[in-house]
């Protein structure tokens, strides 16, 4: 009987890993995408009537800050998926 159940269960754990993975991983795709695109490209106007550092903030955005939230990203993921590993116990 538990060798009927451990398949189903496994399959289930591994969907509910998958769907979490890829939750985790869209999220961080759109908050890239508003970062990079979306205030050092879109909303540069909006975002040069302050500044950081002297320069105007849509230009650091599109020169640095971008690429300083890309690495805050890297280590979310990071963490967030030995979590998503951790609770579905998938060892990697």
């Amino acid at each position: 009987m538990s060798e009927q159940s451990e398949p189903t269960s496994k399959r289930t754990d591994g969907k509910a890993y998958w769907r979490a993975t890829i939750r985790l991983t869209v999220t961080l795709l759109v908050i890239w995408f508003a970062v990079s695109y979306g205030a050092g490209i879109l909303l540069r106007d909006t975002l040069d009537q302050f500044s950081v550092g002297g320069a105007p903030m849509g230009f650091w955005f599109a020169q640095q800050g971008a690429i300083y939230v890309f690495l805050i990203l890297i280590v979310v993921y990071c963490i967030g998926m030995n979590r998503i590993a951790r609770k579905h116990g998938v060892e990697g």
